[in-house]
């Protein structure tokens, strides 16, 4: 069963070493958390701090907990670093908890077409699943709003009643001054401040491209994909649902190989890679003497393997690799071994 692109591992070796690195990744996704946690408690230990400072003593010193919120929102931005480090971790480990270990108790007991090479593209070409922007977003509506929130109470109830409570409009506005910065402008930028960091916690709200933590991975759908493919899984293979296609925006590449070799070289990418090629005759223009062309769909993963394989056969033979928008058609499947 677990023999992939030339090389062959025996089921209890295969399953020895997906459970050793998903030990792995459980310990890289553990530690960049307890990163998240850190940065958390960090902003609750200053916030606690300012308004307790800023509270406990008559003088003006609002102009604390305005430091506070520059300094909150500072370790928002750390933390939304870290989370799409741990996302990629996590991601990583839910990709084998649902694709892997998951199809071996329900069946028909085998992983979907594409998560090994989804897993596989991840280590080879690691990418954040994430945005910076959604990151952000889902750090504060999940815990920093609630810190700006208390922040701006405490600034507004210092403000009020320190030294004495404001008895008109015009004596709070002189009290929001700080220094030589008039109350009306540090009111301004205030709500403005606020509005922003507000309005960027619910226009991230529509961002879901998260998938490390415990959220939904299937959608109504996909279910539905899932009982039709249990119902059928006693139906000769032949009348079996086809494989699910690759998933979109992952990559999918056309290879055009100029060689004196094309014979040698299509043989071992149908035995070795088990890719479909395609022949087509050339002509060297420069040198008038004939040429094949060969062209190849691959992913991502299998570029490696093409050039050697061509470099063993045909040290002179030029390669050329470019994005496909789209592969349809054939048996093309990505992650899937298959014959063209």
């Amino acid at each position: 069963m677990w023999r992939f692109r030339g090389y062959e591992l025996r089921p209890s070796e295969f399953n020895t070493a997906m459970v050793h690195y998903y030990r792995a990744e459980i310990q890289r996704s553990n530690t960049w958390r307890n990163r998240l946690d850190a940065t958390t408690n960090w902003a609750v230990v200053a916030t606690s701090a300012a308004i307790t400072f800023a509270l406990s003593t008559p003088d003006h010193h609002h102009g604390v907990i305005i430091l506070n919120v520059l300094l909150i929102a500072l370790f928002l931005w750390i933390e939304a670093r870290r989370y799409r480090y741990y996302e990629l971790w996590s991601l990583r480990s839910r990709l084998m908890e649902t694709d892997f270990f998951a199809a071996m108790l329900v069946p028909p007991f085998r992983p979907q077409p594409d998560w090994a090479e989804n897993l596989a593209q991840s280590l080879l070409q690691p990418e954040f699943p994430i945005s910076i922007w959604e990151a952000v977003g889902r750090r504060f509506r999940r815990n920093y709003s609630w810190m700006f929130l208390v922040l701006g109470l405490a600034w507004l109830l210092k403000t009020y009643i320190h030294p004495t409570v404001a008895n008109s409009w015009p004596e709070f506005v002189a009290r929001s001054a700080l220094g030589p910065i008039p109350g009306q402008i540090m009111l301004v930028v205030g709500v403005a401040f606020y509005v922003m960091i507000f309005g960027i916690g619910l226009a991230t709200t529509r961002l879901h491209r998260a998938s490390g933590e415990v959220l939904g991975k299937f959608e109504t759908g996909d279910i539905d994909l899932l009982r039709t493919l249990r119902q059928n899984n006693h139906k000769p293979a032949d009348q079996q649902p086809p494989a699910a296609p690759a998933q979109p925006g992952r990559s999918q590449l056309l290879c055009l190989i100029v060689t004196s070799q094309a014979q040698a070289i299509a043989s071992r990418i149908l035995s070795e890679m088990k890719r479909g090629v395609t022949a087509l005759k050339g002509e060297g223009m420069y040198s008038g003497q004939d040429r094949g062309v060969l062209l190849v769909a691959i992913a991502a993963t299998e570029v490696a393997h093409l050039k050697a394989l061509t470099r063993a056969s045909d040290p002179q033979a030029f390669v050329v690799v470019t994005p496909a928008t789209e592969v349809v058609g054939g048996a093309f499947h990505m992650g899937e071994q298959s014959r063209g």
